[in-house]
């Protein structure tokens, strides 16, 4: 199924580069500068991007499930039957009234809103928008298309018509086209599925239908386009970060459970329509009443520059996720998942840059993480090159920072020095850990070196160890780490060695913390929460290799540590 995307990919962006060319013509239906946004078409190409991804681990769930249902209690297993051109048709048919039941719990259902909305979020319609899909559909989607499988509607077949229902959906999401006549009454079209991505009162909620309009007309829920559509949601996103898009309405539904006082609220909340609340979170936090005319275009400008590098990235992005769904069905699930985590940071870093979140080099810096963690396992080649490249990005994204500053920046210069000293230390570590041979004691004292560095540059804007709680916690922590080790070590030297390291990482650490209460700054919480991160980072190497093996230990070790190496690198004042 995987490689059937693969093949269909290079067809959707044929169709949408057709749609995008038809209307830059003077007498286009929709002008180019309505029909199409860079930043908008990235952000829902990306979303389909993690839904392909995402769906190659949710297997499990959209087909085991199924199939599971279906050799146990099919009523009408005749493989012959449903292979007729009239058996496909009919399961066809009975597929789209599934999908219509569950399109409309999309709608009027919290938890499948939560899921679906990501179909709704762009303010533009036209045949990018329909790769925008949910990553998170599946958790809860296959209780809809239970009915086929007791039915007996074979698992090929699903599959099948799922496909065509799906394939057939992406030409009705377009402006270009009008009113059809007598197929807007029958079928999905364009203009019925406009309806359907409107904010306006009149559209809320109408024209579920994924091929056919007659599901709609049978259950009250049709509406025919007869004043212009705005697109979007009605809580706006505001945002191109592809995985938050995902999460967003998750997020809020867990806040107003966690928030609200009655134990009935906490579950109702989802289950209950969107945007409903509980009696005493209405009282406290009512939400305003939504006006069409209020409605602004999220699109935070790009400079020219920008632009190319964004869709550059997102080019390479689609080449890597064509060859990991190219591939997928042999993978094992581990290392899908791996390769899918490794995606999705990629894709969210681009999301994150179109919404100046992050600069150029950071961007860099989280692809070559993801490659350096990824080819750690062999998942992809290049770990030599890709390993050292990422505390290099960090270097040049330092001193880049720093050349950049204002004369009244410039008490930050001592700041910077130590950064840039501790990030040269730990790509000095990352090298002899690489070599040939074993040149573990000359990394460790790489290593040591710069948490002495990070300790300085710490110790610039707060007291030393200014959380003493937190330093005797921290020091409890390294202290069973090391007896736990100590027995485990071969010898003095490296007994000594090991106590040193453990000592100055702790040190790092508390020094991080006591920082972070003092400036009590979301900055310097990211930092101590990297300095953390860099602690688990260190202990699962020496678990690791005096201890016992730990699985993809090479995987583990490297995000944790790059997590913590950005994390420090990006909010350190320097």
């Amino acid at each position: 199924m995987s490689k059937i995307i693969v093949f269909a990919t290079p067809v959707f962006f044929l169709l949408i580069a057709l749609e995008f060319a038809w209307s830059r013509r003077a007498n286009a239906r929709v002008p180019g500068s309505r029909a199409y946004r860079l930043n908008d078409a990235i952000n829902s190409i990306s979303l389909g991007i993690l839904s392909q991804v995402a769906g190659v681990l949710s297997k499990v769930l959209t087909v085991g499930i199924y199939a599971a249902v279906f050799n146990a209690v099919a009523l009408y297993p005749d493989l012959a039957f449903w292979s007729t051109w009239y058996g496909v048709v009919l399961a066809l048919v009975f597929y789209d009234f599934c999908y219509y039941w569950l399109h409309r719990a999309g709608h009027v259902v919290a938890l499948f809103w939560a899921a679906h909305v990501v179909h709704h979020q762009s303010q533009h319609y036209n045949l990018s928008t329909a790769l925008r899909q949910t990553s998170s559909g599946a958790l809860f989607g296959w209780v809809f298309y239970l009915p086929m499988a007791i039915a007996g509607v074979p698992p090929l077949i699903f599959g099948i018509v799922a496909l065509i229902d799906l394939l057939y959906q992406f030409w009705v999401h377009t402006e270009q086209v009008g009113k059809l006549g007598w197929f807007d009454r029958v079928f999905c079209s364009p203009s019925n599925h406009r309806v359907h991505h409107a904010v306006n009162d009149p559209y809320i909620d109408k024209n579920y239908g994924g091929i056919l309009m007659v599901w709609d007309r049978m259950f009250g829920t049709f509406r025919e386009e007869d004043e212009p559509c705005v697109y979007g949601t009605r809580g706006a996103l505001n945002s191109w970060d592809p995985v938050w898009a995902n999460a967003e309405v998750y997020w809020g539904l867990a806040k107003d459970s966690w928030t609200t006082r009655r134990w009935v609220d906490k579950l109702r909340i989802w289950f209950m329509p969107p945007g409903w609340q509980p009696a005493d979170l209405a009282a406290a936090h009512p939400k305003p009443a939504f006006r069409l005319e209020q409605v602004q275009t999220f699109n935070p400008p790009l400079s020219t520059r920008q632009q190319w590098f964004a869709s550059l990235q997102f080019l390479g992005l689609l080449g890597a996720v064509a060859a990991f769904l190219w591939v997928a069905d042999s993978l094992s699930f581990i290392d899908a998942a791996l390769y899918a985590a490794g995606l999705f940071a990629s894709v969210w870093a681009v999301g994150r840059f179109m919404q100046h979140g992050l600069n150029t080099l950071e961007v860099l810096a989280v692809e070559a993480a993801a490659w350096a963690s990824l080819s750690a396992i062999d998942l992809l080649p290049g770990h030599l090159l890709a390993k050292p490249l990422v505390m290099t990005i960090a270097i040049i994204f330092v001193a880049t920072r720093a050349y950049s500053m204002s004369a009244s920046d410039q008490k930050h210069f001592k700041s910077t020095v130590l950064l840039l000293a501790a990030l040269v230390f730990s790509l000095a570590g990352d090298v002899f850990l690489m070599l040939p041979g074993d040149y573990f004691i000359p990394g460790l004292a790489a290593f040591l070196v710069a948490h002495a560095f990070y300790i300085a540059l710490f110790r610039q804007d707060a007291p030393w160890f200014a959380n003493r709680r937190a330093l005797q916690g921290v020091l409890a922590v390294g202290a069973g780490v090391y007896a736990v080790l100590w027995s485990h070590l071969p010898d003095a030297g490296l007994q000594v060695a090991v106590a040193a390291y453990i000592a100055v990482i702790c040190l790092m650490t508390s020094q991080a913390l006591g920082r972070a209460s003092t400036l009590g700054d979301a900055a310097a919480d990211r930092v101590a929460l990297g300095a953390c991160i860099f602690m688990a980072s260190d202990a699962l190497i020496a678990i690791n290799k005096f201890l016992m093996p730990v699985p993809l230990a090479s995987f583990w070790i490297l995000v944790t540590y790059f997590a913590a190496q950005l994390l420090i690198t990006r909010n350190s004042k320097a």
